[in-house]
């Protein structure tokens, strides 16, 4: 085994740290290769399905394994000594009577909750500014247990990288039309077109997607003032469930499983996630 440093870390088993991370990355790389292939290579349906499970448990025992591995190492590689910007003050470590007169631990501890302070006072101002997006007037008597979560901080993005996003999406589709404006300062509205299917109105925050509102192509998505309607659903049933981009066949698709275009008076409107055939909800089982 190397000899440890004076900062207290094992570089050998740092090393191998860093290597039992690879071999990590690797193996969790290969679990969601294993699920975005699928089942292939097999002629029968069972024949896949087995297969495709044996291998998607193989792969998560490798993950297992490279997991515990790393947490194996992480305990043999130290923990360095601290090291805090607190310049001549580090000389109070110094006293020979710690035990008595613990004004150093207690100096670091403060500087320690004045950093944390600091990190979620940034935090709390970053969500702030993103309640830009208020409901009207009528909706303010809704009690705090109706409200929804605060989104977390962490993911909270700038507009510009928004846009851009929003704007690699609509060229990936090009069925879909997105029209983005920003009425009510930073949060995002977007109206989604789908042929001449439908429309849908996306409220988001950062990426987060706050409410989502669909309707017909021929009914109307704004209020009396000219503003995107973001209240009101569509006088449809089946508007009510959608599945955006493989709607652009809504009437056109029969069942995959009955065959019939109606069923209870609607269309297919259930989508496999991976091949968005059309089903009825009773034919989806």
């Amino acid at each position: 085994m190397a000899d440890v440093l004076s900062v207290g870390v094992n570089l050998e088993a740092f090393a191998q740290a860093i290597s039992a991370i690879q071999a990590l990355r690797s193996s969790v790389s290969r679990v969601f290769d294993c699920l975005k292939d699928g089942m292939r290579n097999k002629e029968t349906l069972e024949g896949r399905e087995k297969a495709f499970i044996a291998h998607f448990q193989d792969n998560l025992h490798s993950v297992n394994r490279d997991l515990n591995e790393l947490e194996r190492l992480s305990n043999l590689v130290g923990k360095p000594s601290e090291n805090h910007p607190l310049h001549n003050s580090g000389l109070l470590s110094l006293d020979p009577v710690q035990d008595k007169t613990p004004l150093y631990s207690q100096l670091l501890q403060a500087y320690k909750w004045s950093n944390k302070l600091q990190y979620h006072a940034g935090l709390a101002s970053g969500l702030l500014n993103q309640q830009s997006l208020k409901r009207s007037a009528n909706q303010m008597g809704v009690s705090a247990k109706r409200r929804p979560k605060a989104q977390p901080t962490t993911l909270v993005l700038p507009p510009q990288y928004v846009d851009d996003v929003i704007s690699r999406i609509d060229r990936m589709f090009p069925e879909m039309t997105i029209h983005l404006s920003r009425p009510n300062g930073t949060s995002a509205m977007l109206l989604v077109t789908l042929g001449k299917v439908l429309k849908v109105i996306v409220v988001m925050r950062s990426l987060f997607i706050d409410r989502t509102i669909v309707k017909g192509y021929n009914e109307n998505v704004y209020t009396e003032d000219g503003k995107l309607d973001i209240w009101s659903k569509s006088n449809y049933q089946v508007f009510q469930k959608t599945w955006l981009r493989s709607y652009i066949k809504l009437f056109q698709a029969p069942c995959q499983r009955c065959g019939k275009f109606l069923q209870d008076g609607l269309p297919p409107t259930w989508r496999d996630f991976r091949t968005l055939e059309a089903f009825h909800d009773t034919c989806r089982q």
